[in-house]
């Protein structure tokens, strides 16, 4: 399981031109899930997120976390990130989670991160054709994966 972390000062997911979800200060959390994933990449992946410590301190260094600053997730399915680009010049997503595997772990994990998280925590919706837009403040850009502990 992958996640990509962008810091941001606002962010929001259209689908079909309406706004879906939109928050500001906080982090928009790329989600990719891999055919090998289990809940326990999820569990790894949101404690990482919870207390990453990325925004700034009195001092201007990145020394606090999401809930230190009272910020907000914005959580977006996102199968390309386990996209295999080593041949040739089309990715192949072989490595992605079908559906049928990807979607109950996308849920947990949308689920365990509210439970877990006492801020407000917004998502896309899975397999929609989204429009996600940000602000990244920093700029800030993380990436995690549960594999590459």
């Amino acid at each position: 399981m992958r996640i990509v972390i962008q810091r941001v000062s606002e962010a929001s997911v259209k689908i079909d031109g309406k706004i879906m979800s939109a928050i500001e200060k906080g982090f928009l959390v790329l989600l990719g899930i891999e055919t090998e994933d289990t809940s326990a990449d999820a569990d790894y992946l949101i404690q990482k997120l919870i207390n990453l410590r990325v925004f700034s301190d009195t001092e201007g260094k990145m020394n606090l976390s999401l809930t230190d600053v009272n910020g907000d997730l914005l959580i977006v399915s996102q199968f390309t990130l386990h996209a295999a680009t080593k041949k040739g010049n089309r990715p192949s997503y072989i490595k992605a989670a079908r559906p049928e595997q990807a979607i109950p772990l996308y849920e947990y994990f949308l689920r365990k991160t509210k439970s877990q998280f006492g801020g407000k925590v917004l998502s896309g919706e899975f397999g929609a054709d989204m429009k996600v837009a940000l602000v990244n403040d920093g700029p800030v850009t993380i990436l995690i994966d549960s594999k590459e502990i």
